[in-house]
């Protein structure tokens, strides 16, 4: 018996690939909680708002706490639960130094979202730390952006998870470029991405390599401006606490702006993975145009930061709601 025609196979085999794709593919979206929790985004805005003027660093906390979260295991949240041996990703040495002003602004915003009859335990952990990561870099001054929404919460957390997640900063620019590309980030992400660290600070002891014993006959960087690498060597002097916070933009550490780029070109930026995007060739034009077009970095920013949000999502019934964001349910 003669089978159907090749093009009525081939049309079926398309349609079965577009299902399984729709399907498969985690689709996040803005506005998703319409009808559940209308009145998400200005719960959550409030409460970071109150946050961020009781201290400024909720806003370098937050963002850097959602980078963590999406570099491991994706955006699902995971970077706040907390294990009772220590043994979750917030414990992980890459982690120890997130601030708590990011945990407790997520923590806080969660309270706030659920002080609303009608969304109690509707909205996810995941979901409110990338609202309070949209919130805190707007009230620093930086861009207002629309963020997709329908993220679930992860129910793992392991400290094994972020070995080899997160970038060091130590990094050239080969390593920075293959860590971000295998979370689907373009090199011009990550020098925007990069551009986050014109607020927030650094403890001396994740830098001080590049102000002592650099190298046999050199104590100091040479991609490093010599005045401010005296200037570091002041704030951190050799015996003195490595935790001390040291800012990353010497010049506005509390504003969202393109200081950061401006800064990579008088060789004053903090680790050899900040400088390296000025003195590569290959990332030194994009620099160039971030720092001398505030607009362009905002741009590249918000479609960068919105594509992060994606890495890895779990939405419809991966996951869960999580009722309290440092314990699964």
């Amino acid at each position: 018996m003669e089978g159907p025609p090749r093009f009525v196979v081939l049309s079926l085999v398309i349609i079965m690939l577009s299902i399984t794709t729709s399907t498969c593919s985690a689709q996040l979206t803005r506005g998703f909680y319409g009808k559940t929790c209308p009145n998400v985004e200005q719960l959550v805005r409030s409460a970071v708002a109150q946050k961020f003027q009781q201290t400024f660093v909720t806003a370098p906390a937050t963002l850097r706490l959602f980078f963590h979260d999406c570099f491991v295991r994706g955006c699902d949240a995971s970077i706040l639960l907390s294990s009772p041996n220590n043994k979750a990703e917030k414990d992980n040495p890459d982690d120890i130094s997130l601030a708590g002003d990011g945990f407790d602004t997520v923590i806080k915003a969660k309270a706030a979202v659920d002080s609303d009859p009608q969304c109690r335990n509707k909205v996810s952990c995941a979901d409110i730390l990338a609202l309070a990561t949209r919130d805190v870099v707007n009230l620093a001054g930086g861009p207002f952006y629309n963020v997709e929404l329908g993220r679930r919460d992860g129910r793992l957390s392991t400290i094994a998870s972020v070995q080899h997640h997160l970038p060091h900063p130590d990094f050239n620019l080969n390593q920075l470029n293959s860590m971000f590309s295998f979370n689907g980030l373009s090199q011009t992400d990550m020098i925007a991405l990069s551009g986050a660290h014109t607020i927030g600070f650094s403890h001396c002891n994740r830098f001080s390599g590049r102000i002592y014993n650099f190298s046999p006959r050199r104590t100091i960087d040479p991609t490093l401006n010599l005045q401010y690498a005296f200037q570091l060597r002041q704030m951190c002097p050799l015996r003195v606490d490595p935790r001390i916070a040291i800012n990353m933009d010497p010049v506005t550490p509390q504003t969202f702006d393109n200081q950061y780029f401006k800064n990579l070109q008088q060789g004053k930026g903090l680790f050899t993975s900040d400088e390296v995007l000025f003195t590569d060739a290959r990332s030194k034009a994009t620099v160039n145009l971030f720092a001398s077009n505030e607009g362009a970095f905002d741009s590249a920013f918000v479609q960068a930061i919105t594509k992060m949000g994606r890495i890895g999502v779990k939405t419809g019934h991966q996951g869960e709601i999580r009722i309290d964001c440092t314990r699964p349910n």
